[in-house]
């Protein structure tokens, strides 16, 4: 029997067409591959502004005073942030390159805060020439830099530790002591007398991020209650983390269970007239995007791998955190085969997932993964020559090829012989 494609864990706008052919925004994903090639990254348009719009509206109907800022590390392009600031949605910035995309994007100075835990002179000189919001200051280091470059006082917030141990992969956890971001909350009073020494930073607030991937809403709350313990300030930036499903098994909290648990804790906490920054990355964009491969390899042997044209030049999630993913083959029925599916690179580790049903595989069928709008193309590689993948948004019918494929000439053009 062929397993029914769980369309929850797709975009919005996807649906099962009445010839059986999958659809994202009124496109076939068929017609899509033919037209740009696999893999491609896909993207629902108006399901990503709508979560924008979700966000945004869910922060303020609780608390005026407040902005989210979609965390572009997670999809760095111009038409991304674009399209999420059309939601009313500023951004988080995290190096020159996305900064220079968010003006490329047209996103207004005033909606951007620039992060880093290593800001270059050229990162700095940037931000206070285009007047963003904020500057988060990580290090001491940040201190010396902004005052040193600064001709007025620049609007600051300090970076610290909540002290907790986020309950995620390892490597996505931020709010700990020991991590590379931010002051260790027994190191707080000290650097706050620090920039308030300088007369070029105007410190407006504290920023504190508990990790990524977090489905226990409780986390949140806890990192409000631990700012509430240091000195009052009139800004608050709570960070983002929020987690999404990827697989049907998963679990993970609504736009507005997140925003009514954390709201409800600064209001208990901090109060109800300070400034509320929330940073939604993955959980804004991460369920908006699918990817599509074609199947190039059905070798059947010990184990059945299937094969397709992408891997971890495509998708890092699965060998640098472990993520699990539900791949599906599309547009066809058949008998179920237990498979591993695999990538191109040459990795053992380039495994999407291990024992995986699959409706009967064969070389030229196209498998699609969902929930992969996040991180994929930030984390996007030249493995093995591999070429970048393009990025398509689909919207009523229609198609914008937002990034187009790399091209070899671009993958050589910079080697000097």
């Amino acid at each position: 029997m062929t397993p029914p494609l769980d369309l929850s864990l797709y975009p919005p706008h996807t649906h099962i067409d009445h010839e059986g052919f999958l659809t994202l925004a009124g496109c076939r994903v068929a017609d899509l591959a033919s037209q740009f090639g696999t893999p491609s990254y896909l993207v629902d348009a108006a399901g990503l502004r709508a979560r924008a719009q979700e966000f945004q509206d869910a922060l303020t109907s609780r608390h005026p005073h407040g902005r989210v800022l979609f965390a572009s590390k997670s999809f760095p392009t111009p038409s991304v942030m674009a399209l999420v600031a059309e939601g009313g949605c500023g951004l988080d910035v995290a190096g020159l390159g996305e900064l220079l995309a968010a003006e490329r994007a047209g996103v207004d100075p005033g909606n951007i805060v620039l992060h880093g835990n290593a800001k270059s002179d050229a990162e700095i000189a940037k931000a206070i020439e285009m007047r963003l919001r904020y500057i988060v200051v990580d290090n001491l280091d940040d201190v010396v830099r902004i005052s040193r470059m600064a001709s007025e006082p620049v609007p600051v917030l300090l970076r610290v530790s909540p002290g907790i141990q986020a309950e995620t992969d390892a490597k996505m956890a931020t709010g700990h002591d020991a991590s590379k971001f931010g002051i260790p909350s027994h190191q707080v009073d000290d650097a706050i007398r620090r920039i308030r020494s300088e007369p070029l930073l105007d410190l407006r607030g504290l920023h504190a991020h508990v990790g990524s991937q977090i489905l226990n809403v409780e986390q949140f709350e806890q990192a409000v209650a631990a700012l509430a313990r240091l000195e009052r300030f009139d800004v608050y930036d709570l960070g983002g983390g929020l987690g999404i499903r990827y697989v049907s098994s998963d679990t993970a909290p609504s736009v507005e269970e997140y925003v009514d648990r954390l709201v409800g804790a600064v209001h208990r906490h901090l109060g109800t007239d300070v400034e509320v920054l929330l940073e939604p990355g993955r959980s804004m964009v991460g369920p908006n995007g699918v990817t599509v491969y074609r199947v190039v390899t059905v070798k059947r042997g010990v184990r059945t791998h299937v094969a397709v044209d992408g891997g971890m030049a495509d998708n890092l999630e699965v060998a640098l955190y472990g993520q699990p993913f539900e791949p599906s083959i599309i547009d066809k029925a058949g008998r179920i085969e237990v498979c591993d599916v695999v990538g191109r690179q040459c990795e053992s580790g380039d495994t999407f997932v291990t024992d995986h049903a699959l409706v009967d595989p064969q070389v030229g069928d196209l498998l699609v993964i969902p929930a992969t709008g996040a991180y994929t193309f930030t984390l996007s590689n030249n493995y093995n020559g591999a070429l970048r993948p393009p990025v398509v948004f689909c919207e009523d019918g229609r198609t914008h090829l937002a990034v187009r494929r790399e091209t070899y000439e671009e993958l050589l053009g910079r080697d000097q012989l």
